[in-house]
Order: C-alpha cells, then structure tokens, then sequence
C-alpha cells in the first residue's frame, strides 16, 4: 500500500515478540490497562512492517502489512490490538456485525469478529456474491467501480463497524457505509490499521474514524 516515505524500524525479537502476544491474551481489559497495552502492542506492530521504495511505480513507497500475518505472535498481537482500539474508542460498546472490504478487510475482519462476539459480512466487487444484493458506487483514479453486500448480512438497527487494511481517498470505504445503511444498520464507525492522512480520505465518512498504525508514527 502506497505512503509517504516512512522510516520503518528493525523488527522486534521473535521471543520478545511471542511473550507478548502471550501476555496480550491473558491481561485484563480496564480502560487504564487497556489503553497502555495497546500503546506498547502498536509499537511491535510498527517495528514489523516493511517498506518497498518505487513499488508499484518509481516514487511511491510501499508499507507492506503481511508480515503481520506471517508471524503467529504478531498476528495474535495485531487482532489483540484491534480489539482493544475498537472497545476504547466505542466506550467499550461491541459491534453486532464486523463490515470486511475486498480484499484484505478479509485478512483479519473474521478474527476480529471472533474476538467481539459478532458476525461477519463481506463486501466485494460486483458480481462476486450470490442471491440479492444491494449494490454502492465508488469513485476510482480511472473510473467508477461498485461494491456489493448480500441483503440478508446486517439486520435492521445492528450495530456496524466496517474495517479494511488502509484508508486513502476514503471511497471505497463510503461505499461500505452506504451498504450498511441501505439494509438498515446502525454505521458505529471505520477501523483501519493504516492512514495516508495527506489524502484526506476520513473527511468524507460520515462515522468515527479510527486508525491503529497512522503517518506519524512511522518517522513523518
């Protein structure tokens, strides 16, 4: 995913990292523990990302989030930490249904879900989904481009929450709000794990707005 030039740092120790992730799942969650594991927690997940100068084209630096997911410890640390932004900026209220996009809101939606107690339903491109859909337009650099979500994935008056891995232009993620509504849920908020804060894209969300890992924590 493409970012302005970030200096990432060397990635934390695997044992340092795996006592962590143990300590993650066995911690208690007050508000005051709560916000200061998450504070640490975010640190090892910074140290991990990778950064890929000129890809896809010359002048774009790309922040890679996969090695989030190689990692057992990191992943159990990522989804911990998700966890924990959710229920500190929602006043610890759990959403009913966790709002995946296409497609790495796939990558850690359904294990957020797990871990809140509530389903999930994916959003994808048009035509991948089965049986009656309701479908949203979105605004591409070349185009237009449409979402889809099944009829029957959020319940009138459910409480939404709509996650994907990076929040640009903040199109794609309208789209996914747009669904909610349209089957009647009650939009909490939009979760990502990155921000490109130069592209403004949280101004055009109706809902809060919360980002684990932003630009200036990455050496901005």
């Amino acid at each position: 995913m493409p970012t302005q030039q970030p200096h990432v740092a060397p990635p934390a120790s695997t044992s340092a990292t795996t006592d962590n992730a143990t300590r993650l799942e066995s911690q208690p969650t007050s508000s005051a523990t709560s916000a200061s594991e998450l504070a640490s927690t975010k640190i090892s997940l910074r140290a991990a990302l990778r950064q890929f100068p000129d890809f896809p084209i010359p002048g774009i630096d790309f922040v890679d989030i996969l090695p989030l997911f190689a990692s057992h410890s990191l992943h159990t640390s990522l989804i911990r930490a998700l966890e924990l932004q959710v229920l500190l900026f929602n006043n610890s209220v759990k959403p009913d249904v966790i709002v995946g996009l296409d497609a790495r809101g796939f990558l850690f939606g359904p294990s957020l879900a797990l871990r809140l107690g509530a389903s999930f339903a994916p959003v994808r491109k048009r035509g991948k989904l089965p049986g009656p859909t309701k479908e949203a337009v979105f605004e591409k650099e070349y185009g237009q481009d449409f979402f889809q979500i099944q009829s029957d994935a959020v319940a009138k008056g459910q409480k939404v929450l709509v996650v994907d891995d990076i929040i640009a232009t903040g199109g794609s993620a309208e789209a996914a709000g747009n669904l909610v509504k349209q089957l009647g849920g009650d939009l909490i908020g939009f979760l990502f794990i990155l921000e490109l804060d130069f592209l403004k894209g949280r101004d055009k969300l109706d809902a809060p707005v919360v980002t684990l890992l932003k630009d200036d924590m990455m050496g901005k």
